[in-house]
């Protein structure tokens, strides 16, 4: 059986994240003939469920950690009814391992019958006589399942996370275990010895590689792969793995790249999801971060999904570029506390723990409406995650500058390169992206 390997991005999803997940893993499929499954490490920001919606698409599988659930090793056996014959149970368990799940009609686990439970049975009907010969074995094949079966077997939740119930896993008499769905109805059997040594989910990350910014528990998991155009910040491996880093303003334009290398062409849906990504990414190409491979792979993407028939027909790189930025342009549509966790990143630098988040919006005149309760969310998330301090990066995707509000100045920070103004905010004129033009800026400070 082919293995699942998950493409996933970090937390706080922008569109290029999720646009190099499901476009890598489109990739690796065609490509290698895999099962690659894109993944989502959180919800999808208004930009990308717009450009989703544009293109037609359904948004990735979310995945919140990477710790094994109980799912991963279960076996879906087949069950028989209470009512059933025990010959029915019978002929099930010479199917399996030695046993048979009893299972009401309403999908509830009711008990297994084992070959300890049926030897249990068989001795209460016979009694202390066991040569009694009015008792024949058709008696026996025909009593009903409910009776022989053994009954208070331990259930665990199909999405529950294993390393939770391991105590209780291990204090649980038996080896085999039911394994039910949020309404507790029967979706298989667990053993003991699988649950002891889960299958590690296998992931490749895309458009991240620090730890503090991928999902959780992903020491649990097997990291295969990593795709990303950010500074390093990599987790350790126990094994040498696939590193690709490149210097270009989006991962969509690397996934572009290598579908070309292996002369594939992308579905204009995905085509068209990966040319958000870069476009947004690059401020339709106006960033800092932009490189001349960012302008061909966005002339090759939009070649692939400006098609006759497909979901962008008619549209250019500019025309659908600022669709995609409007998508997210705003402080109006949103409440503060989504506003400063929604793009974020997390950092640590010179002894220090902090984040850095990020909002687009057509112009900076609708900041001053919206300063005090955004100064107030981002607050409540410095001291909920005991980072030593936050920052909000406002950026005016017309105007190509920022406003940044700050919980609060650090003497490291003294030394800003980016005016106080009245309101308590910084004015960075000229600075649009966080990863090449802010934060090289707070690194140097916070660690010379």
């Amino acid at each position: 059986m082919v293995e699942r390997i998950y493409v996933i991005g970090h937390v706080n999803p922008d569109t290029d994240t999720i646009a190099a997940a499901m476009g890598y893993a489109w990739l690796l499929r065609e490509r290698d003939g895999g099962d690659f499954v894109a993944a989502r490490a959180g919800a999808t920001n208004p930009q990308t469920s717009w450009v989703l919606k544009k293109a037609g698409l359904e948004p990735p599988i979310l995945l919140n950690d990477a710790s094994p659930r109980f799912e991963a090793v279960t076996r879906h056996l087949d069950t028989c009814l209470p009512e059933a014959p025990l010959g029915d149970a019978w002929a099930i368990a010479s199917r399996t391992w030695g046993l048979a799940p009893v299972v009401d009609k309403d999908g509830k686990p009711l008990g297994l019958v084992t070959g300890a439970s049926l030897f249990g049975f068989v001795t209460e009907l016979l009694g202390p006589n066991p040569h009694r010969e009015d008792v024949k074995l058709s008696a026996i094949l025909d009593s009903p399942c409910r009776e022989a079966c053994r009954t208070g077997v331990p259930q665990f939740p199909a999405n529950g996370r294993i390393r939770d119930s391991l105590n209780r896993i291990l204090r649980e008499e038996g080896d085999d275990f039911f394994v039910v769905n949020e309404s507790g109805q029967y979706v298989g059997i667990c053993r003991q010895r699988d649950l002891l040594n889960p299958p590690r989910l296998k992931l490749i990350l895309v458009d991240h590689n620090e730890p503090r910014q991928s999902l959780g528990s992903l020491e649990e998991a097997e990291l295969l792969e990593i795709l990303d155009h950010h500074r390093l910040g990599n987790p350790s491996t126990h094994v040498p793995i696939k590193f690709t880093v490149d210097i270009v303003g989006s991962t969509s334009t690397l996934v572009s790249e290598q579908a070309e290398e292996a002369g594939l062409a992308a579905p204009a849906p995905i085509a068209g999801l990966m040319l958000a990504g870069l476009l947004s990414d690059t401020l339709i190409l106006t960033s800092p971060t932009t490189t001349e491979r960012d302008r061909k792979a966005a002339e090759r993407l939009g070649r692939w999904a400006f098609v006759r028939g497909g979901p962008l027909a008619g549209e250019t790189i500019q025309s659908y570029g600022k669709q995609v930025l409007n998508a997210s342009a705003g402080l109006s549509t949103r409440k503060a506390d989504e506003i400063v966790s929604t793009d974020l990143k997390q950092y640590e630098a010179g002894g220090f723990r902090f984040a850095i988040a990020q909002v687009e919006v057509t112009d900076l005149l609708q900041l001053a409406e919206h300063l005090g309760e955004l100064r107030t969310a981002l607050i409540t998330l410095r001291d909920k995650h005991a980072f030593d301090f936050a920052m909000l990066m406002v950026t005016d995707v017309v105007g190509g500058s920022s406003r940044l509000l700050l919980t609060n100045e650090l003497p490291e920070l003294s030394d800003l390169p980016y005016p106080p103004l009245t309101d308590g905010t910084r004015l960075a004129e000229g600075v649009v992206s966080r990863k090449k033009q802010l934060l090289p800026v707070v690194l140097g400070l916070l660690e010379r």
